[in-house]
C-alpha cells in the first residue's frame, strides 16, 4: 500500500529524478538510496532503473551502484521501523483513513492510503510480539529453533526463500528483528537469516525480469552478484559480529538491524568502485539479442546518421514502416479472430501489440535524439510527421489489443453469432480498412497530395458506412432478430472501434493537405454562411475544404 501509494501522487517525479541522478556513480548511488526511502522497496527501485537500463537510458554502471544505494536504503527504512513506536498505528490509520476517504485532491486520496500502510505495517509488528509470548512458553518451538541453530547455511537458504515468497525484504528483516527481539532465535542465526534476506532482495529481480529484454536483465543480475558475494564474505564472520556489534547496543533486536545497516553499508564500500567491471562481465553474460530475434527491437535506427538529418528521417521512416506492417497483420487477423472464436488467436494479436509499442518507443527516443539545430523546416516538419503518424498507429494498436481482442474474447466466452447481414457489414468495413491503412502508407512515404485528398474522401466515406452499418443494426432489432438482440453491445462497439482506428489512419493526410493550402482552419460555418444556407443545410466538412483550383486539378 505504501509502494502504491507512492507510485500513483509521485511515481513520475520519482522515476524523473531517479533517471536524472543517474549520470555518475556517486549520484546514482543517492538516486537509489532516495528512491528507496520514499518507496519502501528496493525491488521496486530495481525493476525502476531495470527499466532505464531495457530503453538505453542509462548505462549498466551507474544502474548497479543505483542498487547499492537502493539496498542501503532499505536498511535504513528497517532501522526507522524497528524503533519502539508501534503505538502510533491508530493514529497512522486513521489519519491515512481520514485522508484517503474524504480527501478532495487525488494525491491526498494517495497519501492516506500511504499512512494506513505504515500504520498496518507498525500493526502487525506489534502483532507479531504478541503472538511470539506463547511460542517462547513452547518446549517444542524452542527446541526446533535452537537446532536450527547451529545450521548457519540453512538460515540463510530459508531466509532467502521466505524473501522471495514474501516479495520484500523488509518484511523479513523486520521478522527477524521481532523474533531476535523475543528470544525466539539466537543473535548468531538472526543475522544468518539477515545475509539470507539479503540474498533473496537480490534474487527477487533477477526471477521478475526473466522474461525481458538481456539489457534490462543486467542490473538484477549484477546485483545479485554483488549480494551474493557478501554473503559468502559474510557468512564466517557471522560467529564475531555479535561481539563486535554489541560494543554499540547489546539488545538483539538492536543488534540485528544494525548487522543490516553494516551489511549493506560494507557492500557499498567493497563494491562501488567494481560496478563497471561487473557492468561488463554481465554485458558478456547476458549479451543483446540478434535483431531479428526480437520483432520488437529496431533494426534500421541507425545512431551514426544522427549528424545527417536526411538520412535519420529516412531511417525512422524505414522503421515506422515496420511498425505499419505490424499493425497491418494484427488488423487482418482481427477478423479470423472475430469468426473462428479462436482464444489463442485473440491472445497471440495482444501479445503482437508489445512489438508496436517498443518499435513506437524506439523511433520516438531515436527522432528526439535529433538536434534541431541540424534541421531545416522540412525536415523539422518531416520530423513531426513521423513521431505523428506513429503515435496514431500506436493508438491503432492499442483499441485493438485493448478493445477490439476484450470484445472477441467476450464473444467467444457467451457464445454469440453475428446475423448474416450485421457480420457482412463488418467484413465490409474491416476491409475498407485495412485498405485505408495501406493508402496512409503511401501517403506517408510520399506526401502525395492526390493520394492524402483520396484517403480523406475515404474517410468521409467510411463515416457513411459506419451510419448506414448502425441503422441496419437498429433496423434488425426492431425486427426482433434474436442474432441482433444477442450481440447488439458487441456489434456497435466493434463498428466504433473500426471508425476511431480510421480517424487514426486518416489523419496521416492533414498535415500534408494544410501544408499545401487545402484545408480551411475550421469544419464550421461562419455566421454569414448560416444565415444564407437556413437551419436545413449540413455544415461544410474540413475534408472537403478545399480551393476551388485543387478540385479542379483533382476532378480527374
Amino acid at each position: 500500500m505504501v509502494r502504491t501509494g507512492i507510485t500513483r501522487a509521485y511515481g513520475a517525479k520519482l522515476r524523473r529524478a531517479v533517471g536524472a541522478g543517474l549520470g555518475g556513480p556517486l549520484t546514482a548511488l543517492i538516486a537509489g538510496l532516495g528512491a528507496t526511502l520514499v518507496l519502501q522497496s528496493s525491488t521496486a527501485t530495481a525493476l525502476m532503473v531495470s527499466s532505464f537500463a531495457g530503453k538505453g537510458l542509462v548505462a549498466a554502471g551507474p544502474a548497479l551502484a543505483t542498487m547499492l544505494g537502493a539496498d542501503l536504503g532499505t536498511s535504513l527504512v528497517a532501522q526507522l521501523l524497528s524503533f519502539k513506536i508501534t503505538w502510533l498505528w491508530p493514529l497512522f490509520v486513521l489519519g491515512g483513513v481520514i485522508g484517503f476517504s474524504v480527501g478532495s485532491s487525488t494525491r491526498l486520496h494517495d497519501l492516506g492510503r500511504v499512512a494506513i500502510g505504515i500504520g498496518l505495517v507498525l500493526l502487525a509488528l506489534s502483532a507479531i510480539v504478541a503472538a511470539s509470548v506463547p511460542l517462547r512458553q513452547s518446549p517444542t518451538v524452542i527446541e526446533v529453533l535452537h537446532g536450527l541453530g547451529s545450521d548457519m547455511l540453512l538460515g540463510v537458504l530459508i531466509a532467502a526463500a521466505l524473501t522471495m515468497l514474501a516479495y520484500s525484504s523488509l518484511a523479513v528483516i523486520l521478522l527477524i528483528v521481532s523474533l531476535a527481539g523475543a528470544g525466539l532465535v539466537t543473535v548468531p542465526f538472526a543475522l544468518a537469516l539477515v545475509v539470507g534476506a539479503n540474498l533473496g532482495s537480490g534474487l527477487l529481480p533477477v526471477v521478475t525480469t526473466l522474461r525481458s529484454d538481456p539489457v534490462a536483465r543486467r542490473v538484477p543480475v549484477g546485483n545479485a552478484f554483488f549480494r551474493l558475494a557478501g554473503a559468502v564474505i559474510a557468512l564466517p564472520l557471522l560467529a564475531y559480529a555479535p561481539a563486535i556489534l554489541g560494543q554499540l547496543e547489546s539488545d538483539p533486536a538492536r543488534l540485528v538491524v544494525n548487522f543490516h545497516t553494516a551489511f549493506n553499508l560494507g557492500l557499498c564500500v567493497l563494491f562501488f568502485g567494481l560496478t563497471r567491471p561487473v557492468a561488463r562481465l554481465c554485458e558478456k553474460l547476458l549479451p543483446d539479442r540478434p535483431a531479428e530475434a526480437d520483432p520488437s527491437r529496431p533494426r534500421h535506427l541507425d545512431p551514426s546518421a544522427l549528424d545527417m538529418p536526411t538520412v535519420a528521417l529516412a531511417c525512422a521512416a524505414r522503421e515506422t514502416m515496420r511498425m505499419a506492417d505490424a499493425i497491418e497483420s494484427m488488423l487482418k487477423r482481427t477478423m479470423e479472430a472475430f469468426e473462428a472464436d479462436d482464444r489463442k488467436l485473440a491472445a497471440a494479436i495482444e501479445r503482437e501489440d508489445d512489438i508496436v509499442d517498443g518499435l513506437h518507443e524506439a523511433i520516438k527516443l531515436y527522432l528526439t535524439r535529433l538536434s534541431g539545430e541540424t534541421m531545416d523546416d522540412d525536415q523539422r516538419r518531416r520530423c513531426i510527421e513521423t513521431i505523428a503518424f506513429t503515435t496514431n498507429l500506436e493508438h491503432i494498436g492499442d483499441i485493438i489489443d485493448k478493445n477490439l481482442m476484450e470484445l472477441a474474447t467476450k464473444k467467444i466466452k457467451r457464445q454469440v453469432n453475428f446475423s448474416p447481414e450485421g457480420l457482412a457489414e463488418i467484413r465490409d468495413m474491416h476491409a475498407r480498412l485495412v485498405d485505408n491503412l495501406r493508402l496512409a502508407m503511401g501517403v506517408f512515404m510520399s506526401s502525395d497530395i492526390k493520394m492524402a485528398r483520396k484517403l480523406l474522401q475515404e474517410k468521409e466515406q467510411f463515416r457513411d458506412l459506419e451510419r448506414n452499418a448502425s441503422e441496419n443494426h437498429f433496423n434488425r432489432l426492431r425486427a426482433n432478430r434474436l442474432e441482433s438482440m444477442e450481440s447488439s453491445a458487441l456489434h456497435l462497439d466493434i463498428i466504433r472501434d473500426f471508425k476511431r482506428i480510421n480517424s487514426h489512419i486518416t489523419s496521416v493526410a492533414y498535415p500534408i493537405l494544410e501544408e499545401a493550402g487545402e484545408l480551411r482552419a475550421s469544419r464550421l460555418e461562419t455566421t454569414a454562411g448560416r444565415a444564407f444556407a437556413g437551419r436545413g443545410s449540413e455544415p461544410e466538412s474540413r475534408e472537403a475544404a478545399v480551393p476551388a483550383d485543387a478540385q479542379a486539378k483533382g476532378a480527374d
